[in-house]
Order: structure tokens, then sequence, then C-alpha cells
């Protein structure tokens, strides 16, 4: 039966709310979760105490807290739709709360990093300029890497120098792109053989993957002996705080970054508060 329900409940967030399919693979993937840790009970048998013991297996599972709220914040959406479409009577969700999220500064590179990472790429074959293309992109315009997966030639104006960018909810943004970001872009192009709508291909030319494009990152970080515990989104991290460095707003900065609020883009304001607290404590004589 629950079955049913996260079918009903998948369509919902497909149609009405115009999630991503990587939306609704992770919503499917936390429901089945909880499908499996349910067994033969029955959903609408589903209480309080239900709940509390799958939260005492998400943390036996040695999740963290960001990953326990995620599941949770999954199964309110969910049991908050069985109620509201009258499926079941009562929503078993409303006394549970989410576990406090551990508070990480997310890593950036210094520009000096960033300028080391992208001359790491010496090809200068097809593969070799797509994959300078591909950081030069994401570097210039700090979009997700799902978008930047997701972008197509068309989406690019090269003359105006801004990128047509649809982004979580398929909401759809322009960013603007940088002349080196847009030269690096244009020498792959004239080198691959294929021209088919996607910017970014693969090796056996087809759209490149949210995976793929991780892989390249990930691999030119280890090229360029980036410090440890960086990750391929870290280039979307440092392009932020750069930005907040040279004096942008903050406004300015969560439009570029497609944030919905602006308390998601406040954490780069503390990024560039230790910033300045460094250079106080390393010049400040009295420190």
């Amino acid at each position: 039966m629950i079955e049913r329900y996260i079918e009903k409940f998948a369509r919902y967030l497909e149609i009405e709310k115009n999630y991503s399919a990587h939306t609704l693979l992770n919503y499917r993937h936390d429901l089945d979760s909880f499908r499996k840790f349910l067994g033969d009970t029955k959903i609408e048998n589903t209480d309080y105490l239900t709940l509390r013991k799958y939260l005492v297996v998400l943390k036996e599972q040695k999740l963290n807290n960001v990953s326990i709220s995620r599941r949770l914040s999954c199964l309110r959406s969910f049991f908050r739709f069985l109620n509201r479409e009258n499926y079941l009577k009562n929503n078993p969700m409303v006394n549970i709360s989410s576990p406090k999220k551990e508070k990480h500064l997310p890593l950036f590179l210094t520009e000096g990093e960033v300028t080391g990472l992208i001359d790491s790429v010496i090809s200068r074959d097809e593969m070799g300029l797509r994959d300078r293309a591909i950081l030069e992109t994401f570097y210039s315009t700090g979009v997700r890497i799902s978008e930047l997966a997701g972008l197509s030639i068309d989406n690019i104006d090269f003359i105006g120098a801004v990128v047509k960018v649809f982004g979580k909810g398929k909401k759809e943004r322009m960013v603007p792109i940088g002349d080196t970001a847009l030269g690096a872009i244009r020498n792959y192009l004239d080198k691959r053989a294929k021209q088919p709508e996607a910017v970014f291909l693969n090796k056996n030319g087809k759209r490149i993957t949210d995976r793929g494009i991780r892989g390249i990152v990930a691999k030119y970080l280890r090229l360029a002996s980036i410090r440890q515990g960086v990750s391929p989104h870290t280039l979307r991290h440092s392009f932020a705080t750069h930005l907040l460095n040279r004096g942008a707003d903050l406004r300015s900065v969560q439009e570029l970054l497609g944030h919905a609020n602006l308390s998601t883009t406040q954490v780069y304001t503390h990024l560039t508060t230790e910033r300045l607290k460094s250079v106080y404590d390393k010049a400040h004589p009295r420190a």
C-alpha cells in the first residue's frame, strides 16, 4: 500500500511542484528507506512512536545530522501530502523535530589556487579543451554542477556574455559569464566534431552527466595538488567568496547562486569575516 502512496506523492512533486529529476530521485531513495523500515507495518498505523524508532535506526546507521534532517524533511512533506489528500486522518510527523545541524563553514580556494587548478589542464586536444572550458565556466558563473551539465549551446549569449540556467525546481535565471570562460567554450566547440545542443559532451558524444563533471573537477584538484578536504563543489563556494571579498553585495550573490533564501547565502559572510579576522590577527600589533 505504501508503494501506491509513494507513487502518488512522486507525481505530485513532479507535476505540481515541478521538482527536478535529481530531487525526485533523492525523495524516492529516502521513502524507500522508510518503506523497508516499516516492513509489514501499514502506513496508516505509523505513529509518533514508530517515527521515533526510525530516528533511532538512522542514528545507529551513523548518519550525520544533515542526512537525518533530510530524511525527516522528506517524511514531513510525504505525511503532510497524505493528510491533506485525506489518505491519512492524522499527520504523525507533527511533533517530530529534526536534530540540530552541525555548522560547517564551506571550504573555498584562494584565487591563486583557482588559477593553478585551471592551468593544470595542459592537453590541447578535444577532451583537454573541454575540461578547461568546464573549469572556466564553473568558476566564472558559480552555477551548480547539475546546471553546468544541463547547459545547451542555445543557453549561451556569446555577445551579451550571459548564460541562461535552469536551476532547482526548473527555475530559470540569467547569469553573467566572463570573456575568459566564453573563449574557452569557443575553443572547445571549434575543436569538436559533433555539434549537438549540449555544451559539454562525454567521450561518447553524449551530454555529460553530473557525475562526469564531478570526476573531471576532482581529477584536476588532484593534479593541481590542492589541499585535502576540498570537493568539486568547492569551486562554487570559491566563486561566492571571491565576489564578496571583492565588494559584491549579498543580494547580488544570492541571485547569481540561485538561492531561494538569503539565509543560505549568508554562510559566505562568515567566510569573509574569518578572512578579515585572519588579516587583523596578522596585521594588528596588539591583536
